[in-house]
């Protein structure tokens, strides 16, 4: 297998520890090094750590274009990765359900993705996280046998049940879609939601013991739509300490008032508020309360939130970070996310002026390479 590059990029602006800085760049053995070997003229680019995407499921689309219309899983993902490369993305963490929606978001499913992930390489770091539907009583232990056999490194509790409208004997939004996607009549899926509601308590005297033994495995847990401090008191108690979108600023400031890493999608910072009338991103960005944002449902989201942010008044080096070092230090991975002698050579370059994404590198890898600079790199151009 032929080694990782070793090039010296010659006159762009680095995204260092300490700010922008204008010299070389050497990339060798698939780290950020001291010495380099070709020059490569990079005057008119900014380099940026590469992003760090915690949550994302805009794979679903490559993996069944239409309804029902399932590819084979490793050519959906030869598409993801293509797609997460050139919207700067070097670690992706892809948000699979194992919920009652069933289809491509059922257990059978979770199961078929993460066996795909674990048979085949790719040059962008694929990682699998796990959304429990909390509900799903049923599939608890099958939850934690599939973790420990692909040693799945996160896994967030979500509770999409409409408990209200079932409550009050309604049927649900979006019911005959999801019964479609699942496979089931109308009929059958509402039959399942009133069990899975009328079994919520037992459910969630169950979950204790789960969270237990994935917290025994290491496994980062999060919770999804904290609304109140309440909600992510209980999500702490499981050992849940990552807050993913919480929607309110109650629960935002709950979470790091107790030391607990806040998510936060990066579509909302892009539209400039939440699409479904939650709390804006940007305005918990301004008090200091998000650690991360992640492409929820848009790879192209965060580094267009990023630039945004920096646009708008913020240092560059914050709004980078929110995609690159925030996410890596939540999981622990101190080998990426920042620039720096003996780190990954995770890297994206930008045309300082446009904004476009021209290469993208994954620990030395070229994943994404066009226009002129494609041309200095393989034309030789100095």
């Amino acid at each position: 297998m032929p080694e990782p590059l070793t090039l010296r990029f010659t006159g762009a602006q680095v995204l260092t520890e300490t700010g922008l800085a204008t010299g070389d760049l050497c990339i060798a053995d698939g780290q950020v090094a001291q010495d380099g070997g070709r020059a490569i003229n990079a005057t008119g680019y900014l380099i940026l750590p590469g992003i760090v995407d915690l949550h994302g499921d805009g794979f679903e689309r490559h993996l069944a274009p239409r309804r029902g219309a399932q590819n084979d899983p490793q050519a959906g993902l030869r598409a993801t990765e293509a797609e997460l490369a050139a919207n700067g993305i070097t670690t992706a963490v892809l948000a699979q359900f194992m919920s009652w929606e069933g289809g491509m978001r059922g257990p059978d499913f979770a199961e078929t993705l993460a066996a795909a992930l674990t048979e085949a390489r790719f040059d962008t770091d694929l990682r699998l996280q796990l959304r429990l539907e909390i509900a799903y009583r049923e599939v608890f232990d099958r939850a934690l046998a599939l973790v420990a056999a692909h040693d799945i490194p996160y896994v967030v509790f979500n509770d999409h049940l409409a408990h209200e409208a079932l409550a009050a004997g309604k049927r649900p939004a979006r019911l005959v879609g999801q019964a479609l996607k699942s496979g089931r009549s109308p009929e059958d899926h509402l039959a399942l939601l009133h069990r899975l509601h009328g079994e919520f308590d037992e459910a969630m005297a169950a979950l204790p013991r789960l969270a237990a033994a994935l917290r025994a495995r290491d496994v980062h847990l999060g919770s999804h739509d904290d609304a109140s401090a309440e909600d992510r008191g209980r999500a702490r108690a499981l050992g849940a300490t990552i807050a993913e979108f919480p929607e309110t600023r109650e629960a935002a400031r709950a979470a790091k008032d107790a030391g607990d890493p806040v998510i936060m999608g990066a579509p909302n910072v892009v539209r400039g508020g939440s699409h479904d009338g939650k709390i804006a991103a940007k305005d918990l960005i301004a008090e200091g309360l998000v650690d991360a944002l992640v492409s929820d449902y848009h790879y192209p989201a965060p580094h267009r939130a990023a630039l945004k942010l920096w646009r708008g008044g913020l240092d560059l080096g914050e709004s980078w970070g929110l995609i690159s070092a925030g996410p890596a230090r939540i999981m622990g991975w101190m080998d990426r996310g920042r620039i720096a002698p003996g780190l990954r050579a995770d890297l994206v370059m930008v045309d300082a002026e446009s904004h476009r994404i021209d290469a993208v590198f994954c620990a030395g890898w070229v994943t994404h390479l066009r226009g002129p600079l494609a041309a200095r790199m393989i034309g030789g151009h100095p």
